[in-house]
């Protein structure tokens, strides 16, 4: 069993509590971790009984602490953005970051396809660590997304969102296609929903902000801004 945590935004007890109650193999958290110390001291009460892994999300390339103690951690090497891994028997495909319009924000054609193409045209009071901008390592390039077009998975995460959200991309409906996956699995909206991809078979399920589901779309623990809409419905 694979769990699939929304974005903690520093708070990872649902998580931990999701893993002692249903013990999966493997918990993958959907970008935004806003780490005030390293990834392996946050999930410590864990990381002996799942593997952890990540993608990251926009707000991790917000500080220099939450980006060292995400990427420099000792879970750095679980970062799924951009590979394919197996993962309790199933090959999981990763996505990370967001579009950008300085980069690239589809349906436009990319300005700047690869991490090279934008140091190259970078001034140098601009630079991050005498690379591109901090904001841009969680930034989706063409150079990333396309590397994964020669992939098979059975499952994608993303933090964007495909089209069947109202906020999402087309790129990654086809992204999705290509690699043959049957389900895809994103956060960034803090939205607890289950859709499908227009015209496939293929399942997309949003988690809310530190919710948690399983590979089904069934939620395990709610998203807090799910009950926060739910209070505000009902009063």
């Amino acid at each position: 069993m694979i769990l699939f945590g929304g974005d903690p935004h520093g708070d990872f007890k649902p998580i931990i509590r999701a893993v002692e109650a249903y013990t999966p193999q493997a918990v993958i958290l959907l970008g935004d971790l806003d780490l005030e110390r390293s990834l392996e001291q946050e999930v410590s009460a864990i990381i002996d009984k799942t593997e952890v892994w990540f993608i990251p999300g926009n707000h991790d390339g917000d500080r220099d602490c939450w980006y060292d103690h995400l990427f420099a951690s000792k879970l750095g090497d679980r970062n799924l953005h951009g590979r394919v891994v197996e993962i309790d028997g199933k090959r999981v495909a990763g996505l990370g970051g967001v579009f950008r319009e300085k980069i690239w924000m589809p349906p436009a054609q990319p300005k700047f396809r690869s991490h090279k193409e934008l140091l190259f045209a970078c001034a140098k009071k601009d630079r991050w660590r005498d690379g591109i901008p901090r904001k841009h390592h969680v930034t989706i390039f063409w150079q990333q997304y396309e590397a994964l077009w020669d992939e098979r998975a059975d499952i994608l995460v993303t933090h964007e969102a495909p089209s069947c959200h109202r906020y999402g991309f087309k790129e990654l409906d086809h992204l999705a296609l290509a690699l043959g996956v049957k389900t895809v699995v994103h956060g960034h909206h803090h939205e607890q929903y289950s859709r499908r991809i227009c015209d496939s078979q293929i399942r997309v399920h949003g988690v809310g902000k530190a919710g948690v589901c399983d590979e089904s779309g069934n939620i395990l623990i709610t998203g807090k801004q799910d009950e926060q809409r739910r209070r505000r419905w009902y009063r």
